[in-house]
């Protein structure tokens, strides 16, 4: 364990100033995944050339996943870091390897330049990435959750979305002027690879705003910090707690890989719309995303989290198929809009509550990689599997609502482990540590 913490540890100096150095690696981490799910036709045809479009594209997103099944991996190891050394110093490691990761996929050859070896080095970036956002959301919620004023710790940890969503505002518009000053065929032969190589130069940046990142006061003022051995038997001792996590925050990760990584590919090869048409969608979804999620965590800090959690569950489940039955019917922009705005408040509202949630439930001395974990599980087994599984049951039934299933299933994880969580009323029933420290909230 670590010698005794100061006694009086400094405070933030600025929130604001906080929050946007906590949360700017969030926005790289975003910028990448969008532009590796808008343009996964395209990168299917460079790195996995196939006869059958439909087997290209379910490679590239097989590889997406991939890159996400490292996310566990990372909330273990990172998070089990993070919760040792510090937010600080964590949060800057990660940022390193989600960089490199975006590096190496920018700049990678084609399959038809390098062979076999170009999928190779594009899944190892992919792998990179994985490993890297794994603890980044939840070191970023943990950061934001600390550093809150009392009684908005929902509205502070929604941030750390609210963030994400302007990394897919500013790639829509990437998207949009590419499409408009540039003849479809360039953009997918080469043209796609513009959009991350201006992620790669805002890179410095983001690692400038991040080394100047303060500790959190509520870290500092711990008596002890936990060693990797310590954090990891915590971890496992409360798997319960972590596995209920993951189902609260599967509705989260699905609902937002639908409606910002897929939904592109979703408007152009299933209904048919112009590019344009699925990126101003996208665009416009970022926007009220994040409006949507501080809204969710400040309902959630006044009325408590479970009411907004079942709330938002109850409606996806009884929703999502019918609305995506009614789209596909006869395909428009503005059907797709109404569609996707409808998803996209599920989305933040719920998700706004869901940060604050989490950040509750888990032990508070090992807070960093239950959240981390429980949330990685989430993205990694359903939330980047949602582009695949959607693809998937498109070909298998036929059925082009039939994406909505998907979310159904989210939805009713969604209401188990809420329902479990906070039986009997409000306040959530956890299975902390004797040697944890308590969190408040509802």
């Amino acid at each position: 364990m670590a010698g005794p913490a100061s006694t009086n540890p400094p405070e933030i100096k600025s929130r604001i100033g906080a929050i946007l150095r906590a949360t700017s690696g969030n926005f790289l981490e975003q910028f990448d995944f969008f532009l590796f799910g808008f343009y996964a036709a395209a990168i299917g045809k460079a790195f996995f050339p196939s006869s059958n479009e439909t087997a290209s594209l379910l490679n590239t997103f097989g590889v997406f996943w991939l890159g996400a099944l490292m996310r566990p991996v990372g909330a273990i190891v990172l998070g089990a870091y993070i919760d040792r050394i510090g937010r600080r110093q964590g949060l800057i490691v990660t940022l390193g390897i989600m960089a490199f990761g975006t590096v190496v996929i920018a700049f990678c050859p084609s399959y038809a330049t390098i062979g076999i070896a170009a999928p190779i080095i594009v899944l190892i970036g992919r792998l990179l990435q994985g490993f890297s956002a794994g603890v980044e959301l939840g070191g970023v919620s943990v950061y934001l959750a600390e550093i809150s004023t009392p009684g908005n710790r929902g509205f502070y940890t929604s941030f750390q979305s609210s963030s994400q969503q302007v990394a897919i505002f500013v790639a829509s518009i990437l998207g949009y002027l590419l499409s408009e000053v540039m003849p479809a065929d360039t953009v997918a032969a080469w043209g796609w690879r513009i959009p991350f190589f201006v992620g790669c130069l805002i890179i410095p940046l983001i690692f400038f705003l991040r080394r100047t990142l303060e500790e959190t006061p509520a870290f500092l003022a711990m008596k002890k910090h936990p060693t990797a051995a310590e954090v990891f038997a915590s971890a496992l001792a409360n798997w319960r707690i972590v596995i209920l996590g993951m189902m609260i925050a599967v509705l989260t990760t699905t609902t937002f890989y639908f409606v910002t990584v897929y939904t592109p590919t979703f408007g152009k090869n299933v209904l048919k719309l112009s590019t344009q048409d699925a990126l101003l969608v996208t665009l416009l979804v970022a926007v009220t995303n994040f409006i949507w999620n501080p809204v969710g965590g400040a309902v959630s800090d006044r009325i408590g989290r479970k009411p907004v959690l079942l709330t938002i569950a109850c409606l996806s489940l009884v929703t999502a198929y019918p609305a995506l039955h009614w789209l596909v019917a006869a395909p428009t922009f503005g059907k797709l809009l109404a569609v996707e705005m409808m998803f996209s408040f599920y989305f933040g509202v719920y998700s706004g509550t869901m940060l604050g949630a989490l950040v509750e439930i888990v032990p508070a001395h090992v807070r960093t990689t239950c959240f981390s974990l429980a949330f990685a599980l989430a993205a990694a087994l359903f939330g980047t599997f949602t582009p695949f599984a959607s693809t998937w049951l498109i070909e298998k039934t036929g059925d082009k609502a039939s994406p909505g299933f998907w979310l159904m299933f989210a939805a009713v994880l969604g209401i188990i482990a809420a329902s479990t969580v906070y039986r009997g009323g409000g306040k959530a029933v956890t299975t902390y540590d004797p040697v944890a420290e308590p969190v408040g909230g509802h």
